[in-house]
C-alpha cells in the first residue's frame, strides 16, 4: 500500500469536507458534517496514515487558529475581505506586492454579545455559532476567530496571573534568603541587641538557615524531576544560585495551565503537580518493561486464542506498587496483546491524549470521557511529555456488568524516532480517602512506526476491581480480559482504522450498494448509524449520558433490567415515555453462528416482529471493512408486505475478534429518502434496539492466597448474548407509566429470546 494512498488525517466518517480547502502538503480533512442548512455539531476523529514521523503534529485546527491569529487585531475583531491582491500599476520587472489587509472592526453590540455568550460557552459549536452569525449579522467564520482569539486572549491573561504570582513568591524568597546571608554575617544578640560571641546563634537564625537549606533542597528535586521528565540532556541548574532566579526560569518553560473544564479538580498546587509527575514517571517505566518482557512475567494461556496473562508472583518480584494498597475484595486482571494496525504512531498518540476521539475510536468501550486537567500540554507542538488527568466510563454490553467509573492520569512520551509510549495510572495512591470500585495500574500501550503508514501496537492492561458486583456469568470473562483485556482494545482499535480507510475510499461502497447513494447521503446515514450505535450503548449500559430510571418490578424476571426516562424537546427523538428493557443469556452456539444468523436479511422474520412475517430486502449497503458483515444497511419488508409497513429499518453490524454488535431501529420512509438524499439526520427519530454477542468463557484456574489467578486452561462454551429494546409506550411526556407497559416490554424480550433460541435449536 503506497504512502501516497493516505492522507494525513481523516475524520471518524472518512469523507471530504466541502468547506476545507485543499493544500499542497496533502493533508485532508474529512468530516461528518451535512450539507443542508439546518445544523449539526459533529467532533471529527482524525487518523493519519503517512510514514514520516519527522514531520511534527498538524491539524486543521492548527491551521485555522493560525490563520485566524494572522487575520485579527488586539481587539479581537475578524478580517473580511481579499488577504491578498497585486498591484497592477507597479512595474513588471518588481515583483508584487501584498495588498494591506482590510479589518473589520465589530460594533459595540456585536462584542457585548459575543462577550456574554463567551461567559456562557467558550467553545461553542458549529450550531452555536452559526447562530451567532444570523443574529449579529456577521460571517460565521468571523464569529469562529472571534472565539479563538478571545480564548487566546483569555490563556495569555491566565499565565500573565500565574508569572505574576511566582514573580513575587520568588520575591520574598530572595528576601528571606539576603535576610539569612545578612544575619550570618553580622550576628546580634536577641537578648541585649550587642554583637553576638562567636558561636552563639539566636533560635530565629536557626530557623531561617534551616528554612534555606530546605528550599534549596527542593530546587534541586524539582529540577532533577523535571529534566527526567522532559527527557532533557540538558545540565540541571546549579540550586547554588538564588532560589528566585531558578524558580521563575523552570515554571513558566515546563507547564502550560488550562482551564478546568469540569471544576471537579484544580491541580494548582506545585507539590500536588510533582506528585502526578513521579506517579506519572514511575507508571511509564514499568509499562515500558512489562511491554519489553515475555517469560516468565508473561505465561501463554493454553487455550487456542494464546492469550499472554501476568504471572502475578513474578510481577510482584520485579514491580512495587503505585496505587496504593489493594482493597479486599479486590481481584486482578492483566494481559498483552500485539498486532499491526493501519495507522502511524503520531496519528494514534494524538487520537489518545484528545478524549473526544479516544470516544470515537473505541464506540463500544467508551460510553464516556473527559480531560480533567492538562497539566502539561508537551514539548515543541509535540505530545512528548503531555501529562492530562482524565475521567472516563468504560463498558461492557450488558446489564450484568457495571460500567467502570475511573479517574486516571494518561501520560504520553516519545522513546525513539518514530517510538511513542502512552501510559495509564488511576491516582488514588494521590488522593487520600479516595476509594473505587476500579483501579487502573499502570496500563497503555508502545506504538512503532513501521512500513506503508502501518504501526506495531503492543497494549497491556493491568486493573484490579471489585469481582463481588460482577454477574458469575460474567466473571470468568473478565478475569481472562476478554471483557476489558488488552485483546479487546486491540481487536477493536485495527477493526476502526480498517473501518476509517475504507470509508475514505470512495469507489468502494456505492458499487456494492443495491441503490446508488451520493457522497452526501452517504455521510448522513453514517451519521444516524453512529447517533443510533452510541444511544443503543447508553441504554443497555446505564450511561450516565441519558438520565435513566431504574424500576423495581415484581413480575419481571430477576436477570432483566427496566429502565425509563422521559423525552422531551429532545431532537432525533419522539416525544413521550420510552421505555428500556435489556437481558443477558447463554446461548450454546458459537459467537459467528449467532450473528451470522441475526443480522441475515432473510432470516429476520424468525425472530424480529417488525418484518411482518416475511423476509427483508436490503435497500442500501454501506461497508466498514473488508469483511462484508461490518457495515451499515437499509432494509424493507418484502414485496408481500411492502405495502402493509411505512417503515424502513437501519442496520448496523460489526464483529471482531473480541465480538458483536447487531442495532437497528425503524424510521420513516420520507425521513430516511431525506438523509440518503444528503439532508440533515439530526432530527430524525428514532429508538434503537438490539444485540451484543460476546464470547462465553469456561475457565478452570488456580489462584494463590491473594486470590490472584497464577494460570489455567480456558475454552469456550457458546455464546453470551445481550438482548436490549427501546420502545415508545406513551407519546404523552407527562403521562404516568402503567404495569401493563412494562409487562409488555418484559413480554417482547422473552419472546424473542425464545425465537432465536428455536431457530437455532438450542
Amino acid at each position: 500500500m503506497a504512502d501516497s494512498q493516505f492522507p494525513k488525517s481523516m475524520n471518524f466518517n472518512g469523507f471530504l469536507d466541502s468547506d476545507v480547502p485543499y493544500s499542497n502538503n496533502n493533508n485532508f480533512s474529512f468530516s461528518a458534517g451535512t450539507t443542508t442548512t439546518r445544523p449539526f455539531s459533529s467532533h471529527g476523529l482524525s487518523l493519519g496514515l503517512q510514514t514520516n514521523v519527522n514531520v511534527t503534529r498538524k491539524s486543521n485546527r492548527g491551521g485555522d487558529e493560525e490563520e485566524s491569529r494572522s487575520e485579527s487585531d488586539n481587539n479581537l475583531e475578524a478580517l473580511s475581505g481579499d488577504d491578498l491582491e497585486t498591484d497592477d500599476n507597479n512595474n513588471n520587472n518588481k515583483p508584487p506586492r501584498k495588498k494591506k489587509k482590510r479589518y473589520h472592526r465589530h460594533t459595540p453590540k456585536q462584542i457585548q454579545d459575543l462577550e456574554s455568550v463567551f461567559k456562557e460557552c467558550a467553545h461553542p459549536d458549529e450550531k452555536q455559532r452559526l447562530d451567532l452569525s444570523r443574529r449579529l449579522n456577521l460571517d460565521p467564520r468571523q464569529v469562529k476567530f472571534w472565539f479563538q482569539n478571545r480564548r487566546t486572549q483569555m490563556k495569555t491573561q491566565i499565565e500573565r496571573h500565574e508569572n505574576a504570582l511566582l514573580r513575587q513568591e520568588n520575591d520574598k524568597l530572595r528576601a528571606e534568603n539576603l535576610s539569612v546571608r545578612e544575619s550570618m554575617r553580622n550576628p546580634m544578640c536577641g537578648n541585649c541587641g550587642g554583637p553576638a560571641i562567636l558561636g552563639e546563634i539566636s533560635m530565629e537564625e536557626q530557623h531561617l538557615r534551616i528554612e534555606n537549606s530546605r528550599l534549596k533542597d527542593e530546587l534541586d528535586r524539582v529540577c532533577s524531576l523535571t529534566g527526567k521528565f522532559l527527557g532533557s540532556s540538558n545540565p540541571i541548574p546549579d540550586s547554588s544560585l538564588v532560589l528566585g532566579v531558578g524558580f521563575s526560569t523552570l515554571q513558566p518553560q515546563r507547564f502550560e495551565i488550562s482551564n478546568n473544564r469540569t471544576g471537579s479538580v484544580n491541580v494548582s498546587d506545585f507539590d500536588e503537580r510533582s506528585r502526578y509527575l513521579d506517579l506519572a514517571l514511575v507508571a511509564m517505566e514499568e509499562l515500558v518493561k512489562m511491554a519489553q518482557s515475555r517469560e516468565p512475567l508473561w505465561v501463554r494461556s493454553l487455550d487456542s486464542n494464546g492469550f499472554d496473562m501476568l504471572n502475578k508472583e513474578e510481577y510482584e518480584k520485579c514491580f512495587s506498587r503505585c496505587v496504593g494498597l489493594k482493597q479486599d475484595g479486590f481481584v486482578t486482571e492483566a494481559s498483552k496483546e500485539s498486532g499491526t494496525v493501519i495507522i502511524n504512531s503520531l496519528a494514534l498518540v494524538e487520537t489518545l491524549m484528545d478524549s473526544e476521539r479516544w470516544a470515537e475510536m473505541f464506540p463500544f468501550m467508551i460510553s464516556r470521557t473527559s480531560t480533567t486537567e492538562i497539566i502539561s500540554s508537551g514539548m515543541g507542538g509535540t505530545r512528548n511529555g503531555a501529562l492530562h488527568l482524565m475521567h472516563a466510563e468504560l463498558q461492557l454490553l450488558s446489564p450484568l456488568v457495571p460500567v467502570r467509573q475511573v479517574s486516571f492520569l494518561r501520560f504520553c512520551k516519545q522513546h525513539a524516532e518514530g517510538v511513542w509510549a502512552v501510559v495509564d495510572v488511576s491516582i488514588d495512591s494521590i488522593r487520600e480517602g479516595s476509594s473505587s470500585s476500579c483501579r487502573r495500574l499502570p496500563s497503555g500501550c508502545l506504538v512503532q512506526d513501521m512500513a506503508n503508514g502501518y504501526s506495531k501496537v503492543t497494549w497491556i492492561e493491568h486493573t484490579e476491581y471489585d469481582e463481588n458486583r460482577i454477574h458469575r456469568l460474567y466473571r470468568p470473562l473478565l478475569s481472562c480480559g476478554l471483557a476489558f483485556g488488552a485483546q479487546r482494545w486491540m481487536a477493536a482499535l485495527q477493526r476502526q482504522c480498517e473501518c476509517l480507510t475504507i470509508l475514505m475510499s470512495s469507489t468502494v461502497s456505492p458499487s456494492r450498494s443495491p441503490t446508488p447513494i451520493s457522497c452526501n447521503g452517504r455521510k448522513s446515514m453514517l451519521k444516524l448509524a453512529k447517533r443510533m450505535t452510541d444511544n443503543f450503548c447508553g441504554g443497555v449500559c446505564a450511561s450516565s449520558l441519558q438520565k435513566w430510571s431504574k424500576l423495581n418490578v415484581g413480575n419481571v424476571d430477576e436477570d432483566v433490567r427496566i429502565m425509563t426516562r422521559k423525552s422531551v424537546n429532545v431532537p432525533g427523538e419522539p416525544p413521550g415515555i420510552v421505555l428500556n428493557a435489556s437481558t443477558s443469556v447463554w446461548m450454546p452456539v458459537s459467537p459467528r453462528r449467532l450473528f451470522d444468523f441475526l443480522g441475515n436479511e432473510r432470516l429476520r422474520s424468525e425472530w424480529d416482529i417488525l418484518s411482518n412475517g416475511g423476509p427483508m430486502q436490503e435497500m442500501a449497503h454501506i461497508a466498514k471493512g473488508h469483511d462484508r458483515s461490518n457495515s451499515v444497511s437499509l432494509l424493507r419488508a418484502s414485496a408481500i408486505n411492502a405495502n402493509q409497513s411505512h417503515m424502513l429499518i437501519l442496520q448496523e453490524t460489526s464483529i471482531d475478534a473480541a465480538g458483536a454488535v447487531v442495532v437497528y431501529a425503524p424510521v420513516d420512509i420520507p425521513a430516511m429518502q431525506a438523509v440518503m438524499n444528503g439532508g440533515d439526520s439530526a432530527y430524525v427519530a428514532l429508538l434503537p434496539s438490539g444485540f451484543a454477542i460476546l464470547p462465553n468463557i469456561q475457565q478452570r484456574e488456580e489462584r494463590n492466597g491473594n486470590g490472584n489467578v497464577n494460570g489455567g486452561c480456558m475454552e469456550e462454551g457458546g455464546s453470551l448474548l445481550t438482548v436490549a429494546f427501546q420502545i415508545l409506550v406513551n407519546s404523552l411526556p407527562t403521562a404516568k407509566l402503567t404495569v401493563e407497559s412494562v409487562e409488555t416490554v418484559n413480554n417482547l424480550i422473552s419472546c424473542t429470546v425464545q425465537k432465536i433460541k428455536a431457530a437455532l435449536h438450542c
